[in-house]
């Protein structure tokens, strides 16, 4: 195995544990969690990408799900993976305001991350919009519009993940019950 490999392998362990050792599982399948990052880690992968690329997309979910520190991520995987992760993590909290304010505070923390970054946010949107429409109609509605404004400020991320999650959002919007 190379040493990228090797990095990349450290990523999807210390995910894997950071994720497992909460119980944190998928909301609507009860899966493992860790399929999640994996599924994001692939996408990435489809489309030009660096390692770190990978293994941020890996630890994308550790700061805001496991209690993990930021500064662990740096000191274990670096400063491009942890700047990454960092632009990939919350900078809200339930105390700032309502969800409305709290997205929008996300939103302009992701407008200013690298293209690198946002191609990972990218591969999230998709990995997690997929099945939204169907499984939760109710809060489709508020997610898909959320995720619609996102990628306002995705467009130099991949175009060809943009497109895709683009596209994913649509659909799912175009989907959901129109009021009558």
């Amino acid at each position: 195995m190379s040493e990228v490999d090797l990095r990349i392998q450290a990523a999807a362990s210390f995910a894997f544990i950071a994720h497992e050792r909460v119980g944190q599982v998928r909301e609507y399948t009860g899966e493992p969690y860790i399929n999640h990052p994996a599924e994001v880690a692939s996408i990435v992968e489809s489309v030009p990408h660096t390692p770190e690329m990978v293994m941020a997309a890996w630890l994308h979910d550790v700061v805001d799900d496991t209690g993990v520190p930021l500064s662990e991520i740096r000191l274990v995987f670096g400063d491009e993976v942890a700047d990454m992760v960092s632009g990939l993590s919350s900078v809200s909290v339930l105390a700032d305001g309502n969800r409305a304010l709290r997205k929008e505070m996300e939103l302009k923390h992701i407008a200013v991350a690298s293209p690198q970054t946002k191609t990972i946010r990218l591969a999230d949107i998709i990995s997690n919009v997929k099945n939204i429409a169907e499984r939760d109609p109710s809060f489709a509605v508020v997610y898909l519009h959320e995720k619609a404004r996102l990628l306002e400020v995705l467009n130099d991320g991949d175009a060809l993940l943009w497109e895709s999650a683009y596209i994913l959002v649509h659909e799912g919007l175009a989907s959901l019950p129109k009021n009558p």
